[in-house]
């Protein structure tokens, strides 16, 4: 008896998704529950239908593939399918997970699909695989302009242009915008990293502010400073902070 699965397919390209179902069409072990032209209806339809494998392209306007992972609570197989993305490329091949690179042979098609088999039958959970996915792909030296965050069930995307500041808790951050206060599961070092300095200023282990925030700079006691931002919080400055601030103010 040979088993049967579901599968959904996510690509903006309604051309990609055709192939992909054309390619399926020989392997009637899998029957497509859903396809989806962006992230927001993928989340929604994974959390629905639960499907056992996934079709995930790479780049999708909105919420590309990657943002997509961070907010999958119990990922299905997934077969990545993406153009020439360097960084990718080179996540998936240190982790061993399987991708199609645009445009593919049904060939290397059925080659992923029988990966997938494996992994399917093997019930091993995806998220080790995509918790190292997602940190190897952070170390791309690409600057943000949008953070992504899940609260329950509701996905907020925040454009770097409306951060207020950023506060350290312990493995998360606080994430202040003109729409409110999000916990995202990153580092500060993360963003330090992946904000442009030209916009974003660490100016002590706990804070980032935006330079456009910072409406003056108060000197509290003896080499001790604060900022006070547009919407008149005071986020304290460190020694290393101030120096850093004195630099790019001037």
């Amino acid at each position: 008896m040979s088993d049967n699965y579901t599968a959904v397919i996510i690509d903006d390209e309604s051309l990609a998704r055709e192939i992909t179902k054309k390619y399926l069409a020989g392997h009637e072990e899998i029957s497509v529950s859903a396809e989806c032209s962006n992230g927001f209806d993928a989340i929604k339809k994974i959390n629905e239908l639960n499907p056992d494998l996934i079709f995930l392209d790479i780049q999708m306007p909105k919420l590309n593939g990657f943002e997509m992972l961070e907010l999958l609570e119990n990922p299905p197989v997934i077969i990545f399918t993406t153009a020439f993305d360097q960084f990718a490329l080179k996540a998936f091949e240190a982790n061993a997970a399987d991708y199609l690179l645009k445009p593919y042979s049904s060939e290397r098609f059925d080659e992923a699909i029988q990966k997938a088999f494996v992994r399917l039958r093997s019930k091993t959970p995806q998220t080790g695989l995509i918790k190292k996915l997602i940190e190897q792909n952070d170390e791309k030296k690409e600057f943000l302009e949008r953070i992504v965050i899940k609260n329950g069930p509701k996905i907020s995307i925040i454009p770097v242009t409306e951060v207020n500041y950023i506060e350290a808790q312990d493995d998360y951050v606080m994430i202040y915008s003109s729409e409110g206060k999000f916990l995202k599961q990153k580092t500060m070092k993360f963003f330090d990293e992946h904000l442009d300095p030209k916009d974003f200023i660490r100016v002590h282990r706990s804070y980032i502010v935006p330079v456009k925030g910072i409406k003056k700079i108060e000197l509290l006691e003896k080499d001790t400073y604060q900022v006070i931002l547009q919407d008149k919080t005071a986020v304290p400055v460190s020694k290393t902070g101030y120096e850093k601030l004195k630099e790019i103010l001037n």
